[in-house]
């Protein structure tokens, strides 16, 4: 019950932070004033949370929400952002391999998703010598749905 106690605390300070910030109008934090920064706040908590108890499951619920609040704040603040469906597959990349920096687990797995998502996201503007990868990419968003159907069934096969 402590550790639970100990993750509402951190958050209810979180919380508190945020808005105590938002009611006192400070300019230079008036940006992060939004719904991303409850997230990125959430994310925070779940890895502090993650290094206080041990417990590895937060690391990557942190890793995420951290990464979805940083990514929602860029894309709506920053021109320059990329705002691309394979983001989301290199933040659950990149929370896969934070996670298995603690558990010694996921680390293939996420580093093939971030790689995909590289893949993904430089497919946008290509130079003229690896045009080819479009078909790469076009084949791929094609038939990533039977990929997962086939991954689900080994996976229910395997024992």
């Amino acid at each position: 019950m402590e550790k639970q106690n100990t993750f509402v605390g951190y958050l209810l300070i979180g919380i508190g932070v945020f808005f105590l910030f938002k009611h006192l109008k400070i300019p230079i934090v008036t940006d992060f004033y939004s719904w991303p920064t409850l997230l990125m706040m959430i994310g925070i908590v779940f890895l502090i949370q993650s290094s206080k108890t041990k417990h590895s499951n937060y690391l990557f619920t942190g890793t995420l929400l951290l990464g979805l609040g940083i990514h929602f704040h860029g894309v709506k603040h920053y021109s320059f952002w990329i705002d691309h469906w394979a983001v989301y597959v290199f933040l659950v990349g990149i929370a896969y391999i934070v996670q298995s920096l603690k558990t010694k687990k996921g680390l293939f797995t996420g580093l093939i998703l971030v790689g995909l998502a590289i893949v993904f996201i430089s497919s946008i503007q290509l130079p003229d010598e690896l045009l080819w990868m479009n078909d790469i990419v076009t084949y791929i968003n094609t038939y990533w749905p039977v990929a997962l159907i086939i991954i689900g069934i080994l996976l229910l096969k395997k024992k």
